[in-house]
């Protein structure tokens, strides 16, 4: 082969690789963490936010009824962006023993699909939150087909704070970023 044919070679193989690129979509961290919107008229079954508290203090002082209140408003605040982006959440009735039965449903081998599937779900939603110490808690949302249970959107975030507040910041940033893709739900 010339060496006047092995540039246009070499060009030619750049732009079939980069139109290939282009035609994958996104790669790597940012397509594994999710933040594709959710399919219209999807159901969804959302089996909550588990509280898990590795913290000393919750060992020394149990349950605090304002990290309590801060879950349940978490929880209402998913539930509001849903119905906001128009989805609603499949009735938990058929599986509520089962649910109620499983310490997270986030960490449960797939019993969260499973349920899900027992549900007629398209997807299945579950969330945590960690108290690591009364500064850092740590949040998660999956989003998870049913029923292969592989990951369709999900993302951690670290806040700083205990209050109110930096729980609603945690919250939304899980929801604009994992779930609806950026949207602000306004």
């Amino acid at each position: 082969m010339s060496a006047a044919v092995q540039p246009v070679i070499l060009a030619a193989m750049l732009r079939v690789l980069l139109l290939l690129l282009l035609c994958l979509g996104p790669v790597g961290p940012a397509a594994a963490q999710g933040g594709a919107p959710v399919p219209e008229g999807a159901r969804i079954a959302f089996l909550g936010l588990t509280w898990i508290d590795t913290s000393t203090e919750g060992d020394y002082f149990g349950d605090r009824p304002d990290e309590a209140a801060r879950l349940r408003m978490a929880g209402a605040m998913v539930r509001e962006r849903f119905a906001a982006e128009g989805y609603e959440f499949l009735d938990l009735a058929p599986v509520a023993q089962r649910l109620e039965a499983t310490v997270n449903p986030a960490k449960c081998y797939g019993c969260d699909t499973r349920m899900g599937e027992v549900l007629g779900a398209d997807y299945v939603l579950v969330g945590e939150v960690q108290k690591v110490s009364n500064l850092i808690i740590d949040m998660n949302l999956q989003l998870r087909a049913v029923p292969s249970g592989d990951l369709a959107a999900g993302r951690s975030v670290s806040i700083r704070g205990n209050t109110d507040d930096s729980w609603a910041r945690g919250i939304r940033y899980l929801l604009d970023n994992a779930i609806f893709d950026g949207e602000d739900g306004k």
